[in-house]
């Protein structure tokens, strides 16, 4: 439903990776590496799934993952996400490339909260965003350290997308077969990255690709010293967002994070990383028990989420499956999708034997390559 309502080049947003889209597709196809194994004879009549992330309940392990850029796919962008999250008593995670101010958004939205930051060349634009946060009651950050530069995303070069968009020919015909999207987008509230907008000049000066933004504003030298500032200036619950291995997870908490999201930004950056869910195990092992583990990308069914957590995360986090039926939906579509996903894992609980979320263990989960299948 996304794919014919929006223009081609709103959808391949959405839906594209960097360079092959290698780990676009093992996102996806890594969760089919793993078997669940079942108890049996457990009283499954009631099924707890209830957690706690980023020190704040959850009804469910599943957070909403940071997407920038969000009223291109519907008109109610954020707020639609944030009102649909808030039904299904989960964590929403607002993007510093968001289109809805920070502020905005927390006075609509009373759940669980988590602004997404970057460490900017100019760190006093940083320490605003945390000043800011505080003073409108988040509950947490999650500090997005994969992008020293974009990544190669092809379809986004083909398509001219841009802000405001440079379109081709074939661009601006797939514009003008979605009216739909088309007309609301340009008679509606203008488009703004409302978080930054303000302190960036450049923003106004004209056509600006996304990639010539991105890379203008990110700071390639950062370290783990600004991780460590960061986490004294937030004194809260902190994730590292773009963690891929044990040794970086380790480093995470001991420069002052609480949590990490292991993640390779859903197969838009480095091309090739590792597949988050393969990861799992072994950050939870060095990391100890204490700090949250996220499993960010390529969750397709409530069934990944268990599998996940079987492995060692506290939750996992979705993008692209949200944005979907955001753009299909709205709201409405945001809502069908978190209920699809959140009946597949209480079915998947149930059918596992496993009356709580919290009881699932590695146990229960198990490579199938290690596997030979029986006839």
């Amino acid at each position: 439903m996304a794919r014919k309502r929006l223009p081609r080049p709103i959808f391949d947003y959405i839906d594209g990776g960097a360079d092959d889209e290698v780990s676009l597709r093992r996102n996806v196809t890594a969760f089919s590496n793993y078997e669940l194994v079942p108890d049996i004879l457990n009283d499954v009549s009631a099924v707890r799934t209830g957690t706690t992330l980023f020190g704040q309940p959850s009804r469910w392990p599943l957070m909403l993952a940071p997407t920038g850029l969000t009223r291109m796919f519907h008109g109610h962008a954020e707020l639609a996400v944030a009102r649909a999250a808030a039904r299904h008593g989960i964590v929403y995670s607002l993007s510093t490339m968001g289109t809805t101010r920070l502020e905005d958004l927390a006075q609509a939205f009373a759940g669980p909260k988590v602004f997404q930051i970057y460490i900017f060349k100019d760190r006093g634009l940083t320490a605003e965003f945390v000043a800011r946060c505080r003073d409108a009651g988040f509950h947490g950050l999650a500090l997005t350290v994969d992008t020293p530069v974009a990544g190669n995303r092809e379809r986004d070069r083909r398509s001219g997308l841009s802000l405001p968009p440079k379109l081709t020919l074939k661009s601006l015909l797939s514009f003008a077969r979605h009216p739909s999207w088309s007309l609301p987008a340009l008679t509606g509230s203008k488009f703004d990255l409302a978080n930054v907008s303000h302190r960036i000049d450049a923003l106004a000066s004209g056509p600006m690709s996304l990639f010539d933004y991105i890379g203008g504003q990110f700071d390639r030298s950062v370290g783990w010293r600004d991780v460590e500032w960061l986490a004294r200036e937030w004194n809260g619950p902190l994730a590292i967002k773009g963690v891929m291995t044990p040794e970086d997870a380790r480093r995470s908490i001991a420069s002052g994070a609480t949590g990490v999201m292991v993640s390779n930004h859903g197969g838009r950056q480095l091309d090739g990383a590792p597949t988050p869910i393969d990861q799992i195990a072994a950050v939870r092992d060095a990391v100890g028990g204490g700090p949250d583990v996220i499993c960010d990308g390529g969750i397709r069914r409530g069934s990944d989420v268990a599998k996940a957590l079987a492995l060692g995360a506290t939750a996992c986090s979705i993008g692209r499956p949200y944005l979907y039926g955001l753009a299909a939906g709205g709201e409405a579509g945001v809502d069908r999708a978190l209920t699809l996903l959140t009946e597949e894992f209480e079915r998947t609980l149930t059918l596992a034997g496993v009356n709580d979320a919290a009881a699932l263990s590695r146990g229960h989960v198990r490579p199938r390559e290690n596997r030979r299948d029986m006839a």
